[in-house]
């Protein structure tokens, strides 16, 4: 256990703390736990490449603390109407699908790739973005216009829906190569 993965193991493990504290709308708390999340996952990936601690646990922990993190803070925030039930319903079903695509294709006999696109990043940058603002804004008192929302909203979607269409064309070419050979 290095470094890089005990700090994802704390985000991981800081993910409950974060939902309870955006239930009981403890603003200022959730959105210091969110900005530790976010420091954190910065810190971890600077010094696994700086001082090559990469691990193959790594590899896996820093991006399930990622996603189980937001996903979690995404379902909290839909369960206070702070979000839209049905963005959240998509950014989920996203996951789910990547997750069970590379079961699928392990369960076939072959590797998923699992190297996150241009597109996948972006997502995640904007899942982030958005999770950010809406937890901000009550944190730091300020309000966030419906149109502010809405265009954020539309983003996650755009990038959300374009990254598992990504996901799905990249394993369609991988499986029908491997089917080839």
């Amino acid at each position: 256990m290095n470094i890089p993965n005990l700090l994802s193991l704390l985000r991981l493990l800081s993910v409950p703390l974060i939902v309870l504290l955006i239930l009981e709308q403890h603003w200022t708390g959730a959105f210091a736990v969110f900005l530790f999340a976010g420091l954190s996952d910065a810190l971890d990936g600077f010094i696994a490449r700086h001082w090559r601690q990469r691990t193959r646990l790594g590899v896996y922990l820093d991006p399930v603390a990622d996603k189980t993190m937001l996903v979690a803070i995404y379902l909290a925030l839909a369960s206070l109407a702070l979000l839209p039930l049905w963005l959240v319903v998509l950014v989920v079903s996203r996951d789910l699908l990547i997750v069970g695509g590379a079961l699928l294709l392990y369960m076939l006999g072959h590797r998923a790739e699992l190297a996150p696109s241009r597109i996948s990043k972006l997502n995640t940058v904007m899942q982030i973005v958005c999770a950010g603002v809406v937890l901000g804004g009550p944190a730091l008192g300020v309000d966030l216009p419906p149109a502010g929302l809405h265009l954020l909203s539309a983003a996650v979607a755009g990038t959300t829906v374009a990254s598992g269409a990504g996901y799905v064309l990249s394993w369609s070419r991988q499986s029908s190569t491997m089917e080839e050979t």
